[in-house]
């Protein structure tokens, strides 16, 4: 649920949506807060659909979509983990296996959101580039949880949960 409406995604859904009023894309929407309010709901839509499917789908299969943070000491280890856990998923027994659920859940997404989008942007290429953008978002998502506690904890924020 937090990959969906928690702040680190809602803040992805305000840059998102931000660069999109600010280049108007796509058009139909306009450079207002409207057209904000269209886009952020776009994204959130469309974060929603592909967590819903990447849960079900990977529950039936016995997938566990969650990140998990290296126990790598190495910033090189545990940037490699961030890349990897983009595309593996622990399975029921807790080995890592394809990340099949995901694999279905983000082009799937973009494809089938496609039938609601504006007609600039609801095209095969488009929804390509969001299926690409998708995947890098989840590595972006998987990096912050990474590497976050530690950065808060030498913030003077709190203790850095490591696993």
């Amino acid at each position: 649920m937090l990959n969906t409406i928690g702040p680190e995604s809602l803040a992805g859904g305000v840059i998102s949506a931000g660069w999109g009023t600010l280049f108007n894309k796509p058009h139909e929407y306009g450079t207002h807060w409207r057209g904000f309010g269209k886009r952020y709901g776009m994204r959130l839509t469309g974060v929603s659909v592909s967590n819903a499917m990447e849960a079900g789908i990977g529950a039936f299969w016995g997938e566990d979509p969650r990140y998990e943070r290296s126990r790598s000491e190495s910033f090189r280890g545990r940037l490699g983990h961030v890349v990897k856990m983009t595309f593996l998923a622990q399975n029921r027994q807790g080995r890592l296996m394809p990340a099949y659920a995901r694999y279905i859940a983000i082009p799937g997404n973009n494809f089938i959101s496609n039938a609601w989008r504006a007609d600039s942007e609801a095209t095969v290429g488009n929804a390509g580039i969001r299926t690409l953008l998708g995947f890098l978002g989840r590595m972006s998502g998987n990096a912050f949880q990474e590497f976050w506690p530690d950065i808060r904890q030498r913030l003077g924020g709190g203790k850095s949960p490591k696993p």
